[in-house]
């Protein structure tokens, strides 16, 4: 018998299949075909089923967030926008209430100025006025012994004394007057 084996395996060409072999393959492989579409494929569909729900989900809750942050920056840039026009409205009224307060203290100044000076020259005309009337009292003092020097009469009278005194003013002013109007 090993004859007839050796006989036929010398027999068969080596590039021809046996065809023994090939129906077994077919066979085995179809088995794998079978267990494959039967087991790991429905696997394969689930997970990409489930890979695609939850990237197409996180694509979506990205979108959502995206267009939130979006919609937020949009609005703290308003309210930016916003904080720097009443920065600049505060400002600027800021700016008025300074002038306003700046020229109300000038006026305030000015008229604070100026009643010192009409009191300062009412204190100078009183001061002047009792000057003149101290003065005057003086004078007649000194121009009533004078005149009762040169009269040789005492005029110890008051009511003679007084005329006395007011005619030799008025003509001291009446002198003082016409030199005034010489120069």
């Amino acid at each position: 018998m090993d004859t007839a084996i050796r006989a036929a395996e010398e027999a068969h060409n080596p590039l021809l299949p046996i065809v023994s072999e090939i129906i077994l393959a077919l066979i085995v492989f179809g088995i794998v075909v079978v267990a494959v579409k039967k087991f790991v494929v429905p696997n394969f569909e689930k997970t990409y089923a489930e890979r695609t729900t939850a990237i197409e989900g996180g694509l979506a809750a990205a979108e959502t967030k995206q267009a939130e942050a979006d919609a937020k920056l949009a609005e703290l840039e308003q309210q930016l926008g916003e904080a720097r026009h009443e920065a600049a409205r505060i400002r600027e009224e800021a700016r008025e209430q300074g002038a306003q307060i700046v020229a109300e203290m000038r006026d305030q100044a000015q008229t604070e100025s100026a009643r010192i000076v009409e009191h300062g020259k009412a204190q100078i005309e009183a001061e002047r006025q009792q000057a003149v009337a101290s003065l005057r009292a003086e004078v007649g003092a000194l121009a009533t012994q004078l005149a009762g020097r040169i009269v040789g009469e005492s005029l110890e009278d008051d009511d003679r004394s007084a005329r006395v005194v007011d005619r030799f003013l008025a003509d001291l002013e009446a002198a003082e007057g016409a030199g005034n109007e010489a120069r």
